[in-house]
């Protein structure tokens, strides 16, 4: 739940614990550590607007916007259910269908990793439900920052003006507690927006009303098969996830204008993917050996400490390992639902306190969160500018989150598109000579056309009319 100790730091801190433990009880342990952080930063999202870790970054936007309307009781019954449902259907998942999803995500390389994020882009900005050139102006901005330190192909300094701190980047915790976190204060503060009114929370109030269940029944059902689908490919799939199950539902809603005002949609469809994809991002690290992000890399060192080496033969030379850390997912999904929803009404006790007391703790919170991930006074300094950042963002109606999707994106993007590159020695023509890339920059394309065909019209209607005056 603090922010900026994501499911990465926390795994990195307890992986010295599982020296003493058997190869058996060490993934568990560190499988349930990943599983329960990647639920627990949506806490502080819903309740503070500040994002425990980088994939709870959408759930501020509704889940905080419901705190404010007094439905934090609700936000946080469904976001736990949500996780829950999401959890258990992708455990089966990873049992059935794990094999030939594996295998797909073999066939891709360099080149369908450029379409694909290319495609997550497009998604991005015709699912916003805001104006498409906002939207991607502010994942560009996302992608030039991502692009700031070591050149990984050539290993030259770009963009850090002799700053040794920037030669490993911009992080992405600081970016987003300052985007979200403190740009939340700063436009409190500063008088843009009216601090919520403090009020008692009532027992009645706690549980999600039946229009409210009715409504996230199919987000979460959405959620879950997306989440799970993205996880099972190379990349942060639990970001990526989020950011595209709360564009589907806003697309899919018939009131998309509520989103962002308190959807209880936008946080039972995101906080489903989360945990889906969560999950799904185990099936290429223990059927194949190939980690999709970072957790995944730590927890095979792990298992390679402890004598076990994770791949095709894992099933057949130590099935007690795959079977227990099956079941052991199983213990955890009914452990978090019984730990958190008995809780809620704690957790939104919270909101009784002032606000005179309440901003300088998350202050504080803020600024001990991101100095706790790598002990860097600079990256505090990169949250502080950032929440003067967003709150001119927010000012001029320009949404942030893009930023941070651009951000997580730029190194892979970047990665991708060179290597494909020198594999074809310059030539974009192995984007379409491969049928997957292909596929998915023409889906790319015809996005990009029905967001601007509106535009299109417009423009072409309007010399239509000028036509018969000139004559």
């Amino acid at each position: 739940m603090l922010p900026g100790i994501g499911p990465l730091a926390t795994v990195s801190i307890l992986l010295p614990g599982t020296f003493g433990l058997d190869a058996t009880k060490a993934i568990i342990l560190l499988g349930a550590v990943y599983y329960g952080a990647m639920y627990g930063g949506s806490t502080t999202s819903i309740l503070m607007r500040i994002p425990g870790e980088v994939a709870s970054i959408v759930t501020c936007l509704d889940g905080y916007a419901m705190t404010q309307k007094g439905r934090a009781g609700p936000a946080l019954v469904i976001s736990a259910v949500g996780s829950f449902i999401a959890g258990t259907l992708s455990l089966l998942g990873i049992m059935l269908l794990a094999p030939p999803l594996a295998n797909f995500a073999l066939r891709f390389g360099p080149p369908e990793y450029t379409a694909l994020l290319v495609l997550g882009l497009m998604v991005l900005g015709y699912m916003s439900g805001g104006p498409m050139l906002k939207t991607l102006a502010m994942a560009v901005l996302g992608l030039l920052l991502g692009m700031i330190g070591l050149d990984p192909i050539t290993g030259y300094l770009r963009s850090t003006y002799d700053i040794a701190e920037l030669a490993d980047g911009i992080g992405i915790i600081p970016v987003a507690v300052g985007l979200f976190g403190l740009a939340e204060i700063l436009t409190t503060v500063a008088g843009q927006e009216a601090p919520p009114q403090v009020v008692k929370p009532r027992l009645r109030d706690l549980p999600p009303s039946r229009e409210e269940w009715r409504d996230s029944i199919g987000p979460i059902g959405r959620g879950t098969v997306l989440g799970f689908l993205i996880g099972v490919l190379p990349g942060p799939g639990h970001i990526i996830s989020t950011f595209a199950s709360y564009a589907v539902e806003r697309r899919l809603s018939k009131h998309p204008e509520r989103f962002g005002h308190g959807a209880i949609e936008g946080v039972a469809g995101p906080e489903s993917a989360n945990n889906a994809a969560a999950e799904g991002s185990f099936v290429p690290m223990l059927a194949l050996g190939i980690p999709t992000n970072a957790t995944m890399a730590i927890m095979i060192a792990a298992m390679m400490l402890h004598g076990v080496f994770p791949g095709p033969l894992l099933l057949r030379q130590n099935p007690e390992i795959f079977w227990g850390f099956i079941a052991s997912m199983y213990v955890g999904n009914i452990v978090l639902i019984i730990l958190n929803i008995p809780m809620v009404g704690l957790f939104v006790n919270l909101l009784r306190v002032p606000y005179r007391i309440l901003y300088p703790l998350i202050i504080a919170f803020c600024f001990l969160g991101v100095y706790a991930v790598n002990g860097s006074v600079f990256e505090v300094w990169i949250m502080t500018i950032m929440g003067f950042v967003g709150y001119a963002l927010r000012k001029f109606d320009f949404e942030a989150s893009p930023i941070v999707i651009g951000l997580v994106l730029a190194p892979m993007l970047e990665n991708a598109l060179r290597q494909s590159l020198i594999m074809s020695r310059g030539s974009y023509a192995i984007f379409f000579q491969r049928p997957i890339s292909a596929s998915l920059l023409a889906a790319s394309g015809v996005l990009l056309i029905l967001a601007l065909w509106p535009w299109i019209r417009r423009i072409v209607g309007q010399r239509g009319q000028l036509e018969p005056k000139k004559k």
